[in-house]
């Protein structure tokens, strides 16, 4: 069984950029975790037998999230209706580089695309959208810093849900735990993530992916002082 990588979220944050596009993830040479939240009859259906099945709806966008704070915020830390299961998904890192390949931004780019039309064309074409949305601190504080999710159609959700996963686990109770800690973050623990850059420089150029950025300066965020769990 493979286990997240954990660190205490304000090591993380200190090394993470404070503003600019950036794909966030845990990852390895071999796979990437996403995150999504489910009910608990399509979550642990799939935690249980390693893809999607009862309940999951091939015939409707499915999105996909490299970062777990915006998972968490998306899914109020697994309390939302319907989102009460979170999973943390290994997808093959190969899968994922050919989803990024694939990836339509969400909304007309003028830098991109000749025209609207254009634009609405590759839309046509394509079953991934890439959506760019305002990534949220442990305290759930909208940030300057946007992240990436990625809306899966077709045949490519298809195989994402049935041939692509490596791994699957129901992390809902780590999720409860950490959840405890939102209004003292400095004794939170998160999956440990990175900057992830494409092996192709130019999907990064299409996707606006921001390869080259620097992290938080201290005079930037509030000191913290570490604590120590009791109990």
């Amino acid at each position: 069984m493979r286990h997240l990588r954990l660190k205490p979220i304000i090591d993380q944050e200190a090394a993470w950029p404070a503003d600019g596009r950036a794909l966030l993830a845990q990852y390895d040479a071999e796979t990437v975790v996403v995150y999504q939240a489910y009910s608990p009859q399509i979550g642990r259906y799939a935690a249980q037998h390693g893809h999607f099945g009862e309940g999951f709806r091939l015939d409707r966008m499915s999105w996909i999230k490299p970062g777990f704070l915006w998972m968490m915020h998306r899914s109020e830390w697994g309390s939302e209706a319907g989102q009460e299961c979170v999973l943390a998904l290994w997808l093959r890192r190969d899968a994922f580089e050919t989803i990024l390949g694939a990836a339509v931004p969400s909304s007309y780019q003028a830098a991109l695309y000749r025209s609207k039309d254009d634009w609405q064309r590759a839309v046509d074409q394509s079953e991934v959208r890439a959506q760019w949305d305002p990534d949220w601190d442990a305290r759930n504080i909208k940030l300057k810093r946007r992240v990436i999710q990625l809306g899966l159609v077709g045949e490519t959700l298809r195989r994402f849900a049935q041939e692509w996963l490596v791994e699957v686990q129901d992390i809902s109770d780590f999720v409860r735990e950490q959840a405890r800690y939102r209004r003292e973050p400095e004794m939170m623990l998160t999956p440990a993530e990175k900057a992830y850059s494409p092996a192709d420089p130019a999907i990064a150029r299409r996707l606006g992916i921001d390869t080259e950025l620097s992290p938080v300066r201290p005079e930037e965020r509030p000191g913290q002082r570490r604590k120590t769990r009791s109990g």
